[in-house]
C-alpha cells in the first residue's frame, strides 16, 4: 500500500467527474464521499469502487445530469425518484432533505426510487450525525444473498446503517446483511487473507473462511443465520413500499447493470428539551461507560464507529491507504476520460 493525501485524491477524482459531465460542485461533492471512504478505511466501496462507477457513468447507466425530483410528500414523508442519478449525490441530498424535515417536524423520512449504489451506506449517518441527528437508513440491491436454507441467491445484501451523535464520537452502525459484504470479501481476497470467522459457504456448501470460495460459490452466510436473511426480506419490503421503486427479485443480477435501486433516509432531531428529557443527551456516554466498566480488566470495549475515526486520524496524518495498482488504474483514467 502506498499513502496518498486526501487533498490529491480528491482532486483526482474531481478532475476525472468535470470531465465526464459533471459540474464543478458535484464533481467536488462526489469525489469527496469517494475519498472520504477509503479515508476512513471503507476502501471497497472508496476508491475500489471507482473504476466501476466510472464505467457505470461512460455506459449510460449513471447519468451525471440528473438531480432528485420530489414525487410525493405527506407532512414529514415524502417520496423522490433518484432519476437514475449518481447514486452518493441523490443519497447525501436525501439525507439533507431528511434532516432538513427533522427540524421541523421533529422527524424526516425521504423515501428515494430509481437510484444508483450509494457507496458507503455509512456516510450518510455520519453526515446526520454530524448534524445533531440520529439517522436510520438502507437500501435494496440487486439479488446477492440467498435466502436461509436455500443456495439461490434471492435476496438483497441489504445495508442497513444507525447513528447516534455523540460529542466524543458518533456511534454509527454500517452493517451489511451477510457477515462480510461482497466489497469485504473482494478486500479479504486481494490481501490475500482468510476471513477471522467464517463467511459463507463453498461450491461444496462447507462454511469456510475462503473469501474467494465464498465469492466463487455466491454463497455469503446471513448475519444471525434465518435472522439476518427474514432482516434483508423486510428492508427490501419496507424500502419498496416507502419509495414506491423496486424491490430486489425486479433489480438485475448483473453488478455492472446494477441500477432502479429502492432507499430509505430517516432523520430525528436529537433536541429532547420539548419532551423534558435532560438526561438523553448524555445518554450515549452513560451506556458505553457501562459497558467498559463491565468489562474484565485489559479487555477493551469498541462501539461502532470507534475504529473509522483511528483510521480516520491516521489517514489524515498520512495520507489514504491505496493499492499501488488501484491508484495507477485510476490516473489512467483522468489521462482518458
Amino acid at each position: 500500500m502506498i499513502r496518498v493525501p486526501i487533498q490529491e485524491v480528491q482532486e483526482v477524482l474531481r478532475e476525472v467527474l468535470e470531465k465526464l459531465g459533471m459540474s464543478r460542485e458535484r464533481a467536488g461533492l462526489c469525489a469527496r464521499l469517494f475519498a472520504e471512504s477509503s479515508r476512513d478505511g471503507v476502501h471497497s466501496h472508496g476508491l475500489g469502487r471507482f473504476p466501476r462507477f466510472v464505467r457505470g457513468i461512460r455506459s449510460g447507466l449513471v447519468n451525471v445530469l440528473a438531480t432528485p425530483e420530489l414525487v410525493a410528500a405527506r407532512g414529514p414523508l415524502e417520496r423522490w425518484s433518484g432519476r437514475r442519478g449518481v447514486g452518493n449525490l441523490n443519497a447525501w441530498q436525501s439525507m439533507e432533505r431528511a434532516i432538513t424535515l427533522a427540524r421541523t417536524h421533529g422527524l424526516g423520512c425521504v423515501a428515494v426510487a430509481h437510484t444508483n449504489h450509494w457507496m458507503r451506506g455509512g456516510a450518510y449517518g455520519w453526515q446526520a450525525a454530524e448534524a445533531g441527528m440520529i439517522a436510520i437508513c438502507w437500501t435494496n440491491t440487486m439479488p446477492n444473498l440467498p435466502p436461509w436454507g436455500s443456495s439461490a441467491p434471492l435476496l438483497g445484501n441489504n445495508p442497513l446503517v444507525i447513528a447516534v451523535p455523540r460529542p466524543q464520537g458518533h456511534v454509527v452502525l454500517d452493517m451489511a446483511m451477510s457477515q462480510f459484504s461482497y466489497g469485504g470479501l473482494e478486500s479479504y481476497r486481494k490481501r490475500g487473507e482468510l476471513l477471522p470467522v467464517d463467511g459463507g459457504f463453498d461450491s461444496q456448501g462447507r462454511l469456510t473462511r475462503d473469501p474467494g470460495a465464498i465469492e466463487a460459490s455466491g454463497r455469503p452466510l446471513p448475519i444471525g443465520y434465518w435472522k439476518g436473511s427474514g432482516l434483508a426480506l423486510m428492508l427490501d419490503l419496507l424500502a419498496g413500499l416507502l419509495s414506491g421503486g423496486q424491490v430486489t427479485h425486479e433489480i438485475t443480477a448483473d453488478p455492472e447493470q446494477e441500477t432502479d435501486l429502492s432507499q430509505v433516509f430517516i432523520a430525528i432531531d436529537l433536541d429532547l428539551s420539548s419532551f423534558g428529557d435532560k438526561a438523553g443527551a448524555n445518554l450515549a456516554d452513560q451506556v458505553l461507560s457501562h459497558l467498559q466498566s463491565s468489562l474484565p480488566q485489559g479487555v477493551q470495549f469498541r462501539y461502532p464507529g470507534q475504529n473509522v475515526l483511528k483510521i480516520r486520524n491516521e489517514s489524515l496524518a498520512k495520507g489514504i491507504a491505496v493499492e499501488p495498482t488501484l491508484w495507477e488504474e485510476i490516473k489512467a483514467i483522468r489521462q482518458s476520460a
